[in-house]
């Protein structure tokens, strides 16, 4: 209950005297109008509507009657604090409603997210991702002692990552990280990983803040681009953030500020 109530309780519309009442507090009536809107708007914020969901909605509103009119008596709403919150409250409902309303005129359509979707997948066309092992030590010495054994047999590759490596996520799995760009690990890792070939190990251990890695790249391959029904969502929200950014940055700049 608490969700939609800070949702939506600040925006019940004012309906006229004349409409149906479903309660009164001290005189001033709560219309079934008034209800209809409230649980119209939580609606569309996702809630399903219900008997139970109407009921509370009736016990909310009685309840913030009750609270604004003391609140009102006790002079609490003429204080400066209060005044503040009120107007920037009211502000935020506005920009929303804005920011809501240029969107539903401005809809991202299909043609937007498959160019979108085009451009990205041959922004990332050639790029590829590296299935990699590595152990962890905190000493170089003993990285150096560790690569040795590595490379006089690779086999050895898995009981020593799990005897030695610090990494608790992939020790217990012979230091393997599985598939990844080089974009996931941290410059001198990722460095180190880009100019390894398929099966190739590190001359020397790298140094990252982490400690000293022996790395082995198992296997190489093209990025693995998804298709697009898989990132639509991800794509049409990018795109109303955009819209919605440009459209704040026309607004702010037709603006007369000095």
């Amino acid at each position: 209950m608490n969700r939609f109530i800070m949702l939506a309780a600040a925006c019940v519309i004012a309906v006229p005297a004349f409409a149906q009442n479903v309660a009164t507090v001290n005189g001033k009536p709560i219309t079934q109008q008034s209800v209809d809107q409230f649980v119209k708007l939580l609606i569309s914020q996702g809630a399903t509507d219900s008997p139970q969901l109407r009921e509370q909605v009736k016990q909310e509103m009685i309840n913030r009657q009750v609270f604004v009119q003391a609140a009102e008596s006790s002079g609490v709403a003429k204080q400066a604090d209060t005044r503040t919150e009120i107007e920037l409250a009211r502000q935020g409902i506005l920009v929303r409603a804005l920011m809501a309303d240029y969107l539903a005129k401005h809809p991202v359509d299909a043609k937007k997210v498959q160019s979108e979707y085009d451009n990205i997948k041959k922004e990332q066309a050639g790029n590829m991702e590296y299935k990699v092992r590595h152990i962890l030590v905190p000493e170089e010495k003993q990285a150096n002692d560790i690569l040795a054994q590595i490379k006089s047999d690779k086999s050895k590759f898995d009981d020593l990552a799990k005897k030695n490596s610090k990494d608790p996520g992939s020790a217990d799995k012979g230091g393997d990280l599985g598939w990844a760009p080089p974009t996931n690990y941290v410059p001198p890792f990722a460095q180190a990983v880009t100019q390894l070939k398929k099966g190739g190990i590190v001359d020397k251990p790298v140094q990252t803040q982490f400690g000293w890695h022996v790395i082995m790249v198992e296997d190489t391959r093209p990025v693995q681009f998804p298709p697009l029904d898989q990132v639509r969502p991800q794509i049409e929200e990018m795109l109303r953030q955009q819209t919605l950014s440009k459209y704040q940055e026309d607004l702010r700049s037709k603006a007369k500020i000095q």
